[in-house]
C-alpha cells in the first residue's frame, strides 16, 4: 500500500484573473486530504508557441512544465471551451507534451465547471489529444461541477458543499487509480 504523498498536478486552462475554472482547482487543493500534495500549475501564461523540433531546453517555461509532471503523480485539468474547443494556451501547453514521455501512461483526468450544454468541445478534444499523447485518461475522475462566478468567495475558492463533495469524489477517483497502479 502507497504511504508516501501523493502528487497531483493541476492544470488551469484559463489565463484569466479570476477564472472559476483555476478557482476550482484551488478549492480541489484545498480540501486535498494531508495524503495528496496538489500544485495548481502557474507558467500557462510563460509558455513559448510551441515549435515543432525546437529544444525545449532553451526554454525554461518549457523545462518547469516538464519537471511539474514528471513529479505528478496524476494530472487534473480544468479548461474553459473557446469557440467550441480548447482555449489556445492549454492546446499550446499539450502541443509541448507531443513525442515526449511526459504524459504517457499518467493518470489524468479533467473536470469541467461549465454550466450544461457547454464545455463538451473542450472535453472530445480533451479526449483525443490526451489519447494521442499517450495519457491514461482515468474516466472514473472525468466529471461536470458546474460553477459560476457568483460561487466563488473573496478567498478564491468554491464555498458550495456540493461543489467540494464533488471535488473530493474526483480527487478519491484519481487516488484510487494511482493506488491500484502502484
Amino acid at each position: 500500500m502507497r504511504t508516501e504523498v501523493t502528487r497531483i498536478l493541476l492544470i488551469s486552462g484559463s489565463t484569466r484573473d479570476g477564472s472559476t475554472n483555476t478557482a476550482a482547482l484551488r478549492t480541489i487543493a484545498a480540501v486535498a486530504p494531508p495524503s495528496v500534495r496538489a500544485d495548481l500549475y502557474s507558467g500557462l501564461r510563460e509558455l513559448p508557441a510551441f515549435v515543432p523540433g525546437d529544444d525545449p531546453a532553451g526554454y525554461p517555461a518549457v523545462t518547469a512544465l516538464r519537471a511539474d509532471l514528471a513529479a505528478a503523480d496524476a494530472v487534473l485539468i480544468c479548461t474553459p471551451e473557446y469557440a467550441g474547443t480548447l482555449p489556445g494556451s492549454i492546446k499550446n501547453l499539450l502541443d509541448w507534451t507531443v513525442g515526449t514521455a511526459d504524459l504517457y501512461e499518467k493518470p489524468t483526468a479533467w473536470l469541467t465547471v461549465a454550466v450544461p450544454g457547454r464545455g463538451g468541445g473542450a472535453e472530445a478534444t480533451l479526449s483525443t489529444v490526451l489519447g494521442y499523447v499517450g495519457a491514461e485518461v482515468v474516466e472514473s475522475a472525468c466529471t461536470r461541477l458546474p460553477v459560476l462566478g457568483a460561487d466563488v468567495g473573496d478567498d478564491g475558492l468554491v464555498g458550495s458543499t456540493e461543489f467540494r463533495a464533488g471535488a473530493r469524489r474526483v480527487l478519491a477517483e484519481l487516488l484510487a487509480h494511482v493506488a491500484r497502479a502502484a
